[in-house]
């Protein structure tokens, strides 16, 4: 990383009632001095706001506010100035297009927090998770993100990389006295902490699930026969016309996606095609985009419409949608259409046919009956995925499959005490999973892995 100040925009770009540019390096100061003749910056103490004129030669480009961070307290541990401008983006690029003629240049992606996490004030969980901040669409998914901030994951990979690092250092010692026959390590003790550290690893693992619903949402697949009520449905849900409604079959012949929020997660609700034999060219097209969606969906939200007398096609249908992580909820549709006591029957002959557990819920769209109902169906299974045992929400890929590594690291290392195979293999399989759960905070990584995890972040963090 090179040691030269940098400058970009740190607001969205568009027209707004304020706008910041941030500058960070050595010659943060003196660069934005030369515009900013109003007062000394370098004799400023840290944490200071001063208002002037941003100047490019004798031209006043905007009235601003300048804050002053004064290393090491400041987000990248650098000299930092933060210029407040009235939001509009000509003013923004004027301001930006001097600080580079002063000497600055253009920020690449994700370099503040790059230069944060190079200088020790952050980690690299830590840093990703600014990144899952700025992303997060509802409530659940900020306060995992905050907790990552603040160094959820890192405290409990910092713990368990602790124990482990004490034995892979007797390790190393009996290697150094190979010769004598001795063994430092307790082999009963390591096999206790190896047990300790698979049950964290697995629980971290396992967190994933919900960690990703949180993060990413949870697919929700809304599929049936044509006229069975899914477009109908999805409005009812977004509680607002989304989808076309028509009692002609084969109404909607693409995939619909929105997203639904309850009780703080997301849900992509798809709205499907009819699942049926059909002649027509693109309406085959949007039935087999249906059945591609469905696999990978989190969630299939089946309707049957009650009215029907024959429900073979629709059971003929879960059943070759089926996987064993599919949630299934049928629903009867159309409940304000038929009597009471029919349900009872319908709910009846799924249960008998289809093997697999489902929930099932008789609902009318039409009037918002059960529409509630439905969704406590779909909030439960994302509340069913938390586990009450760990704080630690595991939401990043990378971490899970460092993770994963992790673990598989530590059975070697449990079957080389077992089978008391040589202290090089032990120490080498030990030393893996170190690294591998160094990986997670950065204590171990490389210029790829930087490369491709700040790559995508916002210029101007």
């Amino acid at each position: 990383m090179n040691n030269d100040t940098i400058c970009a925009l740190a607001t969205a770009n568009g027209i707004g009632a304020l706008g910041i540019i941030r500058v960070s390096g050595n010659d943060a100061l003196p660069i934005v001095q030369k515009s900013f003749p109003t007062k000394q910056l370098e004799k400023q103490k840290s944490h200071t706001i001063h208002y002037g004129y941003f100047m490019d030669g004798e031209e006043a480009i905007d009235e601003v506010m300048l804050s002053i961070f004064l290393a090491p307290k400041s987000f990248t541990t650098e000299n930092s100035v933060e210029i407040a401008f009235h939001g509009s983006p000509h003013i923004g690029k004027r301001i930006l297009e001097t600080l580079i003629k002063n000497g600055a240049r253009m920020a690449k992606a994700g370099e503040f927090t790059l230069r944060a996490f190079i200088n020790g004030r952050i980690d690299l969980s830590q840093a990703e998770a600014i990144a899952d901040v700025i992303a997060s669409e509802n409530e659940a998914s900020r306060k995992v993100a905050i907790n990552q901030l603040k160094g959820g994951i890192t405290n409990e990979i910092s713990l368990l990389r602790t124990d482990l690092l004490n034995f892979v250092s007797l390790i190393e010692l009996e290697l150094d006295f190979a010769e004598e026959d001795v063994e430092f390590a307790d082999r009963t003790a390591l096999t206790q902490l190896l047990n300790k550290i698979e049950i964290k690893l697995n629980s971290l693992i396992e967190s994933f699930q919900y960690g990703n619903a949180i993060k990413n949402g949870t697919a929700v697949a809304i599929i049936g026969k044509p006229n069975a009520g899914k477009s109908t449905l999805l409005n009812a849900l977004l509680k607002e016309e989304r989808a076309i409604v028509s009692n002609i079959a084969g109404t909607t012949r693409d995939t619909i996606e929105e997203v639904l929020h309850i009780k703080g997660h997301a849900f992509r609700l798809i709205d499907t095609a009819g699942l049926r034999e059909t002649a027509d060219e693109i309406e085959a097209i949007g039935v087999k985009k249906a059945k591609e969606k469905v696999e990978n969906a989190n969630i299939l939200v089946y309707l049957a419409d009650a009215a029907t007398e024959d429900f073979s096609e629709d059971i003929e249908m879960i059943q070759s949608l089926l996987r064993d992580d599919l949630k299934l909820i049928i629903c009867a549709t159309k409940i304000d259409e038929v009597i009471p006591t029919k349900y009872e029957a319908v709910e009846d002959i799924f249960r008998k046919a289809i093997a697999n557990d489902f929930d099932f819920i008789k609902i009318s769209a039409v009037e918002n009956q059960n529409i509630q109902d439905l969704k406590n169906e779909l909030s439960s299974y994302v509340e069913q995925l938390k586990s009450e045992e760990n704080n630690v929400v595991i939401t990043n890929q990378r971490h899970f499959e460092a993770l994963q590594k992790s673990l598989d690291a530590v059975h070697k290392v449990k079957e080389a005490i077992t089978f008391q195979i040589s202290t090089e293999l032990l120490a080498y399989e030990l030393r893996n999973a170190l690294e591998h759960l160094g990986e997670i905070s950065g204590e171990v990584t490389n210029d790829e892995v930087l490369g491709n995890i700040f790559s995508k972040f916002c210029i101007g963090k």
